[in-house]
């Protein structure tokens, strides 16, 4: 099955503007996230919740085939 990730416009200024080791901790996060449908909030969007990886973290929304990437944000 396939996911899909969607950034939002303020995710990805913030992504444009970390270093290469804050996007590649980012990245991770993102992919962590992808692969633990159970973490998500409920499907549909209307809710959203942070997940933290080793140094950022991200906050999703949630579909049924994928998530949006709201925000981000590294520890640095």
């Amino acid at each position: 099955m396939t996911y899909r990730v969607d950034l939002s416009i303020r995710a990805e200024d913030t992504i444009g503007r970390l270093s290469h080791e804050q996007q590649q901790d980012v990245m991770e996060t993102i992919a962590a996230a992808l692969v633990q449908p159970e973490a998500w909030p409920a499907p549909g969007g209307w809710d959203a919740t942070t997940l933290y990886g080793p140094s950022s973290w991200i906050t999703i929304a949630a579909y049924l085939d994928g998530i949006d990437v709201l925000d981000v944000g590294c520890l640095w």
